[in-house]
């Protein structure tokens, strides 16, 4: 198989299995533009009442995992992995749908995450501090709802806790390179080789200290941080299956190495 594939390299089929999957970046595209207009409308500003303000004055802290960091933690370092493995390999097709597959494992995570984030719009552990700066606390006289003064971005953020944005990222980028792995490494061949599972646990544990750090640093509440690494976890799982077959399925890997080598006959 190794030999087979050994032609099909960036130079002499990128282009075409560019062609043949222009629809998918494409909607991957749209995803994006999705997100960003998420990003923008103003959250649902769920009632918060002055009863409830003493499990919101947490401290408002910086993130230990900043928002840059995500990208390069869950989409960039695993395609740097992919690309390792095309120089090995010369595959085309398994780098084209490593990077589309991730991507699209973190657009899908990111568009449900943030849709939730406007329509829930609850409060963070550091809500106080968001809506009253100097610590002068404000109420409505007859709702006791809150009156907030402090600047308009930081409240807005105020109300998107609920999932956790850092952890489904993290768990849907790192979640798809650990089924990616398990796949290449054949960890589940029967073998008994356990060292392959300290393998794919190092990116499952990666996000999950990315996770931890959000509760750390009181963005988070913790169901928050559990929602969000089950929502990247399980688009993960569905977006590698898509690409992928399941690891270790000798019977799926001969499929998908019949598929794509007829989809390159049709092509050439």
């Amino acid at each position: 198989a190794d030999i087979q594939l050994g032609c099909y390299t960036i130079k002499s089929h990128g282009a075409k299995v560019a062609r043949l999957h222009m629809y998918d970046w494409i909607i991957l595209l749209l995803l994006a533009v999705i997100d960003g207009l998420l990003n923008i409308i103003e959250p649902f500003h769920r009632f918060i009442g002055k009863d409830m303000m003493t499990d919101l004055r947490y401290p408002l802290k910086g993130n230990t995992v900043p928002f840059w960091a995500v990208p390069l933690i869950g989409i960039v370092l695993p395609c740097v992995i992919f690309g390792g493995i095309y120089f090995k390999k010369k595959n085309i097709y398994d780098l084209h749908h490593g990077i589309l597959g991730i991507l699209y494992s973190v657009l899908i995570t990111a568009v449900i995450t943030d849709a939730i984030k406007d329509g829930v719009g609850r409060p963070r552990p550091d809500f106080f501090w968001r809506c009253f700066p100097d610590g002068k606390d404000l109420y409505d006289n007859v709702t006791t709802g809150v009156l907030c003064h402090g600047e308009k971005s930081v409240i807005k953020e105020g109300h998107k806790s609920f999932p956790s944005g850092h952890s489904s990222w993290s768990f849907a980028g790192l979640g798809f390179l650990t089924w990616y792995l398990t796949g290449k490494i054949a960890v589940f061949d029967r073998k008994g080789h356990i060292a392959k599972l300290c393998i794919i646990v190092l990116p499952l544990l990666t996000a999950a200290l990315v996770a931890v750090s959000r509760v750390d640093d009181y963005w988070h509440h913790w169901q928050d941080v559990v929602a969000g690494a089950v929502l990247g976890l399980t688009v993960a799982s569905f977006c590698y299956l898509q690409f992928f077959p399941y690891p270790y399925d000798a019977d799926g890997a001969s499929f998908y190495l019949f598929y794509h080598l007829s989809s390159f006959r049709v092509l050439q």
